[in-house]
């Protein structure tokens, strides 16, 4: 694939979808970025005409996860290993980050030693990278501007895979997955507070978008389990039609879209009754949802079908398949879309 400037990209796609030179600027303008495991590449994805515009090696082991600067100008892939959680395998000893306009790797976390760092998020409030390092029951910080690691958070438990902040920036919730527990961590003051019993296994983590609530996916059960953060108990758990996976509320803070593998289908749970509402037929092994700023779209990342499925929220249908890399997993919202060569 030959690889053109993003914003040029953009521009022919979004034209060619829409009949405009120019790339408008509204909440569903952006990059759908897709890490995939299965080739080591970060997929760029154009939202309007729905395909894929470039793809970017890593050139490296594997990164599972990503996230977007707030500007939309960068992604940052940490690099995990050529293993799953708690399985043998190689460590991830840094995270890359990829400057989407040049589609260029321009930078790179050294975390010092091996620690698969996994998932990383943007804080609320400082700007700051936390990702997920799971081999030193850690979170760990990361200044952007000097991309060194600046604190860690201590998650008080192993294989600390995947966590959520809340919106002020004062905690954060880790899913550990082999534990099967859910660590409530104090982030101003760097302790762990609490360690929620979930199951033997438990995977993914989601906020409702009104901090009330925590979601995880029960490994061992078909069911989600549903964290009061004001108790840190599980208040309710909620069966589903296989085990869960991925999950993500929408904007609006109705619906909760649930990601299940292994009988190839998304629910959408209703968070006013907590009950399934809606079911969708996707490709195999969904893993990962997101929602569009616009909360018109989810994207479901299908692992072993290599694609994308977009689904509208009007109607919960199905609205395209969107081919990307082997194995497809983690997604990110790159918020705008950057110009060329812009830093």
């Amino acid at each position: 694939m030959k690889q053109l400037p993003l914003a040029a990209l953009l521009l022919l796609t979004v034209g060619a979808a829409t009949g405009r030179s120019e790339s408008p600027a509204n909440k569903e303008d952006g990059v759908l970025l897709v890490a995939n495991k299965g080739d080591r590449s970060l997929s760029l994805i154009d939202p309007v005409a729905k395909k894929e515009i470039a793809r970017i090696p890593e050139n490296d082991t594997t990164g599972h996860e990503v996230i977007a600067s707030p500007d939309g100008k960068f992604a940052y892939v940490p690099i995990y290993g050529n293993s799953g959680v708690g399985k043998p395998g190689t460590d991830g000893t840094h995270m890359i980050v990829v400057d989407l306009a040049t589609q260029k790797v321009v930078g790179d976390v050294d975390f010092g030693k091996g620690l698969r760092p996994h998932c990383p998020r943007i804080g609320p409030k400082d700007g700051m990278i936390y990702v997920s390092t799971e081999l030193s029951q850690t979170i760990s910080i990361v200044d952007p501007k000097t991309l060194k690691v600046v604190g860690t958070l201590p998650t008080g438990a192993d294989e600390s895979h995947m966590f959520v902040l809340t919106r002020d920036g004062k905690r954060a919730y880790t899913a550990n997955v082999g534990p099967g527990t859910v660590s409530v961590i104090d982030v101003p003051g760097k302790k762990t507070t609490t360690v929620i019993p979930i199951s033997g296994n438990t995977q993914r983590i989601s906020l409702s978008v009104d901090d009330k609530w925590v979601f995880t996916s029960d490994q061992t059960q078909p069911r989600l389990a549903v964290i009061d953060t004001a108790s840190n108990k599980v208040a309710r758990w909620v069966t589903l039609p296989g085990t869960g996976y991925g999950t993500a509320p929408t904007a609006d803070g109705r619906w909760l879209i649930v990601c299940v593998p292994k009988v190839n289908k998304v629910v959408v749970i209703d968070l006013k009754t907590f009950e399934v509402a809606h079911t969708i037929e996707v490709p195999a092994t969904p893993q990962e949802v997101i929602v569009r700023p616009d909360d018109k779209v989810a994207y479901v990342s299908c692992d072993h079908s290599n694609k994308v499925a977009a689904i509208r929220t009007s109607d919960w249908q199905v609205d395209a398949l969107i081919d990307a890399g082997k194995e497809a997993d983690g997604l990110a919202w790159a918020a705008s879309a950057p110009t060329a060569g812009s830093r």
